[in-house]
């Protein structure tokens, strides 16, 4: 499957009549219906139904359309910045991150790096474990995560502990109180995310089982927006990191726990042993005044 066979389908499900669109496509008839026809081969379905007045799209077409369009729309726009950053020689520097950590330092980094002229940033949410993949593929350059993984084409640097607050949702029993873990393992758990695995899920869990506590798990969501959603929904009760406190949602309380030694580190990841850019040497020096402001006081 090539890209233009992608592109003729989108074509025939726009115009719905083959002569329409390979007048539009610039190509015969009969080539743009083989093409077609090729394609539902490679699928292995239908993905139009014919009559003698045109095409209907068939539910896997109307489906794959809708697919189609953003897998198009993703390629364009990845081809247009690919030549933007070419013609302006500008310095590629991928950024990945969870989304936890977004509410703390890491928005002061992205400022400070946009600030150069040379270079061109891109911020990806990925978890942990595809930020190490990621970074050995080359698709990033520096990962912020909260997961430890050991992998020797990867080094992580704690950047701090953060300590773990629970988020409750209004009215519940432990609000205002700093409850011990024995005591929110009373209550219905929310997870996040449920995929990929490992993941913070894991962690919070480790953070129960360590203390011999068993937890019912309510819900697993993927985003930790939805988690927030679902505990303002009264549905559980879920354990975030400090900096999420920031995050003011209507419906819910932010608590410390009893067991202040109860953290979750901010990790930065790197390939090992690869010689730092310019680019790099300039936010590791942003790094270190963020971690010493935080270390200070300066910075929640």
């Amino acid at each position: 499957m090539e890209l233009r066979h992608l592109r003729y389908f989108c074509v025939a499900a726009e115009e719905l009549n083959m002569t329409r669109a390979a007048a539009r496509l610039h190509i015969a008839q009969p080539p743009l219906t083989r093409q077609i026809n090729q394609l539902e081969e490679e699928i292995g379905t239908r993905l139009f139904e014919r009559s003698p007045r045109g095409l209907t799209l068939t539910p896997a077409g109307q489906f794959f359309h809708e697919h189609t369009l953003q897998i198009l729309e993703k390629v364009d726009t990845t081809v247009a910045g690919t030549r933007r950053i070419a013609r302006s020689k500008r310095q590629l520097f991928g950024i990945g991150f969870v989304p936890s950590v977004f509410y703390g330092q890491l928005p002061l980094l992205v400022r400070g790096l946009r600030q150069k002229d040379d270079v061109e940033l891109t911020l990806v949410e990925l978890t942990t474990v595809q930020q190490i993949q990621a970074l050995k593929a080359g698709r990033i350059d520096i990962g912020f995560g909260r997961l430890r993984i050991d992998d020797p084409e990867v080094e992580q640097e704690v950047l701090f502990e953060e300590p773990m607050m629970a988020a409750l949702p209004n009215g519940h029993p432990l609000e205002g109180t700093t409850p011990t873990m024995a005591q929110l393992a009373e209550y219905p758990l929310i997870l996040f995310p449920a995929t990929p695995r490992p993941s913070m899920a894991d962690t919070v869990l480790g953070m129960f089982r360590r203390r011999g506590l068993r937890v019912q798990v309510a819900q697993e969501a993927n985003e930790m927006q939805t988690a927030l959603g679902l505990v303002a929904s009264d549905l559980g009760i879920t354990l975030v990191p400090e900096q999420v406190r920031r995050l003011q949602r209507d419906g819910i309380n932010y608590v410390y726990l009893a067991e202040t030694h109860i953290t979750i580190p901010i990790l930065c990841s790197r390939r090992r042993g690869e010689p730092p850019s310019e680019i790099m040497r300039e936010a590791n020096a942003i790094l270190e005044v963020l971690v010493e402001n935080r270390r200070t006081g300066r910075y929640p």
